[in-house]
């Protein structure tokens, strides 16, 4: 049982929302259209540019892991069998 002294006020903690960190869908949609409206987006020329250089890359890493594929399975099938 917890005592009191004479002139001390028990402290009650801060009031805390109810959901803590939450908004309604209303204020979600706005604040994503309101950072959409920041995204700098790129152009045609750019989004093409991007797009090659990453289909590009891919069919590299494609040629390279098939080939080490490949090899590793004849070294495989030479020592082996």
């Amino acid at each position: 049982m917890a005592t009191q002294v004479r002139g001390q006020r028990e402290r009650r903690p801060a009031r805390t929302p109810a959901r803590p960190g939450r908004t309604g869908p209303v204020v979600f949609l706005r604040e994503v259209r309101a950072e959409l409206r920041k995204v700098i987006w790129p152009t045609r020329k750019e989004l093409i540019t991007y797009t090659s250089v990453a289909v590009v890359f891919i069919l590299i890493m494609v040629a390279i892991v098939t080939s080490l594929d490949f090899g590793l399975t004849k070294l495989v099938i030479a020592v082996f069998g």
